[in-house]
């Protein structure tokens, strides 16, 4: 029986639309990593969430670098001025989500200088600051995570490399094991604890 179609709609429950959010916010962000591993493809998302917080993954690179390679291949493929006069005028929600991005990279830019010394040059307000916390943020929890699987992949490792060693140590054990064996056999049957007779004594004894 055919499946019917699921009518998708915002969720009401705060709770579950938070759990939703959150497990469907990872399970994104984990396949946007599959697809540039698998095609070697460069990938950068945003994603805010209904409070207004800010999580983003760059696959390769900084996010800053996604962003200025994508102004670039915008401003250099322009169409002709023919195909200008067809085509309609941007309306208030991409211009207002070109705004919105381009005060993002001038915050970030200044978030850099900033953070690297030049805080007189590039003095902040508290929106701003605000902001380039929540970049932090992010930026600190990607680092912490991609932390967790070198540090998980290096205790595989060594775990691998301890069950190597005690399989090889607990061979040795057997095998001193049976040379010990054999040693003792061989003393056994040598060691005699009284001299042998020989067939002359046992004739001349009566």
């Amino acid at each position: 029986m055919a499946r019917g179609k699921v009518q998708l709609r915002r969720i009401e429950n705060h709770v579950h639309r938070q759990v939703t959010f959150c497990k469907r916010r990872a399970g994104l962000l984990k396949k946007a990593k599959e697809l540039s591993v698998l095609c070697d493809a460069e990938i950068g998302v945003f994603i805010f969430s209904a409070h207004g917080k800010l999580y983003e993954l760059a696959t390769k690179g900084t996010m800053q670098g996604l962003i200025e390679k994508y102004m670039k291949s915008s401003r250099g493929a322009q169409p002709e001025p023919a195909a200008l006069e067809t085509q309609p005028a941007p309306d208030l929600d991409t211009k207002e989500e070109i705004n919105m991005l381009k005060q993002e990279i001038e915050v970030l830019q200044k978030g850099l200088r900033y953070m690297f010394g030049a805080r007189a040059a590039a003095e902040m307000s508290l929106d701003e600051l605000l902001v380039l916390e929540k970049h932090l943020e992010n930026w600190i929890y990607q680092i912490r995570s991609t932390k967790m699987d070198i540090m998980f992949k290096e205790i595989q490792q060594l775990r691998n490399k301890e069950e190597i060693l005690t399989a090889a140590n607990q061979h040795l054990h057997n095998k001193v094991e049976e040379n010990a064996e054999i040693t003792n056999f061989v003393s056994v049957t040598t060691d005699f604890p009284h001299p042998l007779t020989t067939q002359n004594e046992i004739r001349f004894q009566y």
